[in-house]
């Protein structure tokens, strides 16, 4: 999960602040402190995740595009610069213009915002900003939300009780709650110093960053092996009284499978020193035979590892979480009941591996496998209402499929409650009456008046008349005499 620091470099980040050792520091001096055990941190803990840095005043300016140099990071933050006043909207369009540039909208991002508390003044202020956005146009829109999931920290370089003097603390959490609310507002616990602002800074390091190590056992191999971004909790919106699910620390390989979306690349993981590790031989196994290997994280939860390269010279071992269950899979079945084909009482290949067990067919009929009408796409909708007007300048000869038509368009929009569209169709079918020509059957005239003002009566909602279940009937008529 790539992370941006916002750091705040406006005029009000140069105010001093008197240390017991009577040498006087800004809070950008502390600031840069506490980013500073950040990254060492980060560097020995999150060494592949990537970081970019950010400066903004009244403007904003990437000074670090996203990297895993985190000597670079260290050196920039060494040689900033002082600028205006704090415009916190302004950054934030930048954090969404960089971030979308590099990952796109399906990455999701951390954002730690590194300011003292200060919203600015006037026009820009967070306070102004927030107080106009619902007066604004679509070219003008907040930042905020993200058209990315985002997780939001703002380290505060100021005690909780300087920023309820004023109502900053109170626009910070507005701020948050706008960003989806993942995240937390931290701030200096007693007085401003080098200390209260290293303890801070490690209060975001264990809520955010701490390490997540794990074994990995596969029969007599195991492996140590962290896991970088921190797997989350996961709550079962099924259950009754769902219960956060969270991976264990022991995990097992269950086997392995074949894929067909991996390069054909040696592995580039290196080993340290002379002692054998199955994590990397695993690794290197998968890239190689281009497979992937099940892997379950607790009771009834499973993923995959796999090989992913970053480039041509180097690829990581990554490892994509199911959904919760024993079928992740529907294809698949259940997982537990998977095992080697050695076992089974017959191939269930075959002997020349001319048929497969997969996918399982499901003992129940889908109700998507089923012939009903659905409308993904406005096309879709345009299709069969033509089909309909087709067949309805082509009466009587086409009797029996415009009414086939017809109804099939009546029980899908009454399933949507899409009443107007019963309307519209009445009216279309109404249009199409006025224009038939003087050579028409005079059977077309009926039908389509009768047909317009059965849609009509469902139209209205009626259960005399919109029953799902009842189908409008061709008009009985008779010409033959």
């Amino acid at each position: 999960m790539p992370t941006v620091v916002l750091m705040d470099v406006s005029l009000s980040m140069t105010r001093p602040v008197s240390l017991d050792s009577n040498e006087e520091f800004q809070r950008k001096n502390l600031a840069v402190h506490g980013l500073n055990m950040l990254f060492e941190h980060m560097a020995s803990n999150y060494r592949l995740e990537f970081t970019a840095l950010m400066a903004f005043s009244s403007l904003w300016e990437l000074l670090v595009p996203f990297t895993r140099d985190y000597n670079a990071l260290q050196e920039a933050l060494s040689s900033l610069e002082d600028y205006d006043k704090t415009c916190i909207e302004s950054a934030l369009h930048g954090v969404s213009n960089v971030f979308q540039q590099e990952w796109g909208s399906t990455c999701a991002c951390q954002v730690i915002l590194v300011t003292d508390g200060s919203l600015g003044i006037g026009k820009g202020s967070l306070r102004h900003s927030l107080q106009t956005m619902k007066q604004r146009g679509e070219d003008k829109k907040f930042p905020l939300p993200f058209p990315f999931s985002t997780k939001m920290y703002i380290m505060c370089v100021a005690s909780a009780e300087e920023l309820q003097m004023t109502d900053a603390l109170d626009n910070l959490e507005e701020l948050l709650r706008l960003s989806g609310g993942d995240g937390q507002i931290f701030t200096v616990e007693g007085p401003l110093c080098m200390k209260s602002v290293h303890a801070m800074f490690g209060r975001l390091i264990d809520y955010a960053y701490s390490p997540f190590h794990a074994v990995l056992h596969c029969g007599n191999l195991s492996s140590d092996v962290q896991v970088f971004p921190r797997p989350e909790p996961v709550v079962v919106d099924e259950e009754v009284e769902p219960m956060p699910k969270t991976v264990n620390t022991e995990v097992d390989e269950v086997g392995a499978g074949a894929t067909d979306d991996l390069d054909d690349e040696p592995s580039a993981s290196q080993v340290a020193g002379k002692s054998p590790n199955f994590c990397v031989l695993l690794h290197g196994s998968l890239k190689v035979e281009g497979m992937v290997a099940l892997v379950q994280l607790g009771p009834e939860w499973y993923g995959m590892l796999y090989s992913q390269a970053d480039s041509k010279k180097k690829s990581n071992l990554m490892m994509s979480l199911f959904e919760p269950g024993s079928e992740p899979l529907p294809w698949l079945g259940k997982i537990s009941q998977l095992g080697p084909i050695s076992e089974a009482a017959e191939n269930p290949y075959g002997e020349d591996d001319s048929k497969s067990p997969f996918p399982v067919q499901p003992q129940v009929k889908r109700s998507y496998a089923q012939n009903v009408t659905v409308w993904i796409k406005a096309s879709g909708l345009q299709t069969d209402v033509q089909k309909i007007l087709r067949n309805a300048r082509k009466l009587p000869d086409k009797t029996q499929t415009f009414y086939k038509e017809l109804n099939r368009l009546r029980k899908a929009a009454l399933a949507f409650g899409f009443w107007e569209l019963l309307k519209g169709v009445a009216d279309l079918l109404e249009r199409e009456c006025t224009m038939l020509p003087d050579s028409a059957h005079p059977d077309a005239a009926f039908q389509l008046s009768h047909a317009a003002q059965q849609l009509k009566l469902a139209s209205t909602g009626d259960s005399q008349y919109a029953a799902f279940d009842h189908n409008i009937a061709p008009m009985h008529t008779d010409f033959s005499s």
